[in-house]
């Protein structure tokens, strides 16, 4: 294997765009046989099997799938899938997402799809890995290498894989016309040079509020629809990595109980669904503002003034649901950045005895991902 000694989380961050666009020039080597598989089947309804960074890819990119699949579209943890939810209608597709493809609850959610004599279908950014041997049909979804474990090339070119896979079988079942669809993954391909310019917009941001960005308290991250989606990594990213308390909420439940912790030590990002909620959203940034001058809001709302802008790309797709391909690296960039400040790499050294007795992966996974 090659030196990794120079590889970091931010190495992956970097490398987005350009995973974006080539996912996007070989879509069809890469999303058809899922969408073959979809179309063959008589399904009413989607279950994307996932957790932690898969499930808010997922997160992410459901608004889009819901839209142009023409089907409700939910998103179920793997051990949910097994004990909870465990006998989905047989119109539901349940295809079981992993980007190591070593994840113990995924594998059993593969083999517990075979059990119900389903077509247990694994998307996995890893071929090779422990989905090979329990999966009916195997597809990679075109992430490449990412060895560092606190994903983030893996999480974006999921969620842009997932929309991916709407849109086609959107195109072939002709809810979208030829024109629609060129015009569509012409907006697809301008989402790679949004991202660099959130990049460059969120060193710019860490730079402005370094202070508060490495005295996190709590932290709250909030929005709606696929703002949400954005929100759900965002809280991943800063708490696996700071190390802080960091919580993900939809808008309408974080003024609904939560916000009632706040204190003036408590940061809370604000995510634009750049859409109908907008307005709503603001109202209760507007309304946290009062209570702590840590509020921040991933925007292009002029409203917002920079003391508390995260600015968004003003010049951006016209189908809003594609905005998670190009907000996600504000967060990725805020956790790298304060995490390396800090030095706060390291867990807890307690924690070896968790691993000792809990372990969430399999033993594949120290090829998979060997920075983990």
């Amino acid at each position: 294997m090659a030196d990794l000694s120079d590889i970091t989380m931010l190495t992956y961050i970097e490398e987005s765009p350009a995973q974006m666009t080539a996912l996007l020039e070989r879509r069809d080597e890469y999303v058809g046989a899922l969408v073959d598989a979809f179309c063959a089947g008589d399904y009413a309804s989607v279950w994307l099997v996932a957790c932690g960074s898969s499930s808010n890819a997922s997160a992410c990119a459901r608004p889009f799938m819901r839209k142009y699949l023409g089907r409700e579209v939910s998103v179920v943890n793997p051990t949910s899938f097994c004990f909870a939810e465990f006998e989905p209608p047989a119109d539901v597709f349940c295809p079981v997402i992993s980007q190591s493809g070593c994840s113990t609850n995924s594998v059993e959610a593969l083999d517990h799809a075979r059990a119900l004599g389903r077509l247990a279908v694994g998307i996995t950014g890893n071929a090779n890995s422990d989905f090979k041997d329990h999966a009916d049909l195997l597809v990679d979804y075109g992430v490449g290498s990412e060895y560092v474990g606190y994903v983030t090339k893996g999480v974006t070119t999921l969620a842009e894989f997932l929309m991916l896979f709407a849109l086609e079988v959107a195109r072939r079942e002709a809810r979208v016309s030829a024109e629609e669809y060129a015009d569509l993954i012409a907006q697809f391909a301008r989402t790679p040079e949004l991202h660099c310019q959130m990049q460059a917009e969120a060193k710019r941001f860490y730079a402005q509020h370094e202070k508060e960005l490495t005295s996190l308290g709590p932290v709250y991250s909030v929005g709606f629809g696929q703002g949400y989606g954005v929100c759900c990594e965002g809280a991943l990213k800063i708490g696996e990595t700071v190390k802080v308390p960091s919580f993900a909420y939809e808008a309408e439940e974080f003024a609904h109980g939560p916000n009632l912790q706040l204190t003036p030590a408590y940061t809370v990002f604000f995510v634009d669904d750049f859409g109908p909620a907008h307005e709503r959203l603001y109202q209760i940034f507007d309304a946290t503002c009062a209570i702590t001058d840590r509020a921040f809001f991933v925007t292009d709302d002029a409203r917002v003034d920079d003391a508390h802008a995260l600015r968004a790309p003003a010049d951006r797709p016209a189908e809003r649901l594609l905005s998670p391909l190009y907000v996600l690296p504000a967060f990725q960039l805020i956790a790298y950045l304060a995490t390396t400040a800090l030095d706060s790499w390291a867990e807890h050294p307690l924690m070896r005895g968790y691993h000792e007795r809990f372990a969430t992966k399999t033993e594949t996974i120290k090829d998979v991902m060997p920075l983990l």
